[in-house]
């Protein structure tokens, strides 16, 4: 089965209710163009599959979204040692001591000897989060749940940015394009700039391997148009100030580049996936090397290691922004860790909770997501060599055995077959095709 994104975004309203809803009430909330009659029939399969609880009948039926139970670990953000951590950081400023980059702290880890993440719950991170056997290709699981991972990741990363989006209005605006009215411009330009840098993320996690490229890339696709362009990708050469701490980070232009490097050979040496993710979103925060959109940046970062490696990714639910942003100061003014481990870790369980609950739900197409990376390329050559007819026929058809197992070809030409049918301009995206090489195509195609 394959994923329905209104389905989908159905489902993640339901989860978002605190009380079952009507039918009525649920259409209302989901706007416009979803259709009754299709609502009906995807609560029918939501509560066939077990995720969505039916409550009274006839005019009084009521639906829930049943809550995927959540691991025992996960029932508090903070222990009580972080807590305690959490308290020296939020006394007044003038209360907390100036501090500047501890370049000590850095230079005492030592990958794969020092952990920020204890053993047991490293232990207890991968066993939640391993979805996909060994000889899978990198990123398969990212794709599999890449609609809700552009949803939940876009929407919880802008959130803790401060941006007043509704998961609801998120859903829309990444699946639709439709923008929340009476929002302001920058916070749509922030979403859609997290959908194309987490999009980059997946289709680039066959070669995803860190370094200082990737990092600036991310930050390109985070922060255009909402810095100047000069410093989009680049590394700042002027000082920057954290709001609400008394850390001050380097400034000098050299020095940034210098421990940017420092940060990404150090990290690029650390085997355990989530030790590496935790490492980088700690010190991208913490050294701040760009203008703005260095938390950002730092969080789509964390998810490289685990989408690499197909497990969970990193999405940050369930996290308070004053917590989150509570344990970022306590690593820039204390260089203390556990309050972001203990986040990081308490977010990470429920997600994988979470996304377990939607993959039974919605359901995914195995074939589809195993040979995207091959089938888009097909599409790429088709397009670019305007093959239409039995032309086409013949070329998808020699091109597929040569890269499709035989038990998975009679699906994959049915992928491709109905990809051709429905492509426009909004599912070009990535193929290396331009809106006229496209409409030429087309206009062959349908003639």
């Amino acid at each position: 089965m394959k994923i329905n994104a209104q389905k989908l975004v159905v489902f993640h309203q339901l989860q978002q209710e605190k009380i079952a809803v009507s039918l009525s009430e649920l259409i209302h909330k989901l706007g416009s163009g979803f259709p009754e009659r299709s609502v009906r029939r995807w609560l029918a399969e939501l509560i066939e599959t077990g995720e969505v609880e039916k409550q009274g009948n006839k005019r009084a039926t009521k639906y829930l979204a049943i809550e995927p139970p959540i691991p025992s670990h996960a029932n508090s953000s903070f222990s009580l040692q972080s807590l305690e951590v959490i308290e020296k950081v939020r006394r007044p400023l003038y209360e907390r001591n100036p501090t500047s980059y501890a370049n000590e702290w850095f230079d005492d880890y030592k990958p794969n000897f020092t952990f920020y993440i204890p053993a047991n719950l490293r232990v207890q991170l991968y066993e939640a989060g391993k979805r996909s056997s060994a000889d899978e290709p990198a990123g398969t699981y990212a794709h599999q749940i890449y609609t809700r991972l552009l949803i939940d990741l876009s929407y919880n990363s802008s959130r803790l940015e401060g941006n007043t989006y509704s998961l609801l209005d998120t859903e829309r605006l990444v699946l639709e394009g439709t923008s929340a009215e009476g929002k302001l411009d920058e916070e749509k330009i922030m979403i859609l700039n997290h959908k194309e840098a987490i999009r980059y993320l997946v289709d680039t996690a066959s070669r995803l391997e860190l370094s200082e490229q990737i990092i600036c890339t991310l930050h390109y696709l985070l922060a255009d148009g909402l810095v100047d362009s000069r410093f989009a990708g680049k590394v700042r050469d002027h000082g920057v100030r954290i709001g609400g701490s008394t850390y001050i980070s380097f400034e000098d232009l050299k020095q940034l580049k210098y421990q940017l490097q420092r940060i990404i050979t150090k990290g690029g040496l650390i085997q355990d996936p989530y030790e590496q993710s935790l490492f980088l979103l700690v010190h991208i925060s913490y050294l701040q090397a760009f203008t703005d959109v260095n938390k950002r940046t730092a969080r789509l970062s964390a998810n490289i290691s685990l989408v690499a490696n197909n497990l969970v990714p990193l999405s940050f639910n369930d996290v308070e922004k004053e917590n989150y942003i509570s344990a970022l100061i306590a690593i820039y003014e204390l260089q203390d860790v556990r309050p972001l481990v203990d986040l990081y870790v308490y977010s990470y369980l429920r997600t994988c909770a979470s996304y377990d609950s939607t993959i039974k739900a919605i359901g995914f197409d195995e074939v589809r997501v195993r040979y995207r990376t091959q089938r888009r390329e097909l599409l790429r050559k088709i397009i670019l060599d305007n093959l239409v007819g039995v032309s086409m026929k013949n070329f998808i058809t020699s091109q597929a055995k040569d890269i499709v197992a035989p038990k998975d070809l009679e699906n994959f030409l049915a992928d491709i077959h109905e990809d051709l049918e429905q492509i426009d301009e909004s599912r070009i995206a990535g193929l290396g095709v331009t809106s006229g090489q496209l409409k030429k195509w087309l206009d062959l195609y349908r003639s």
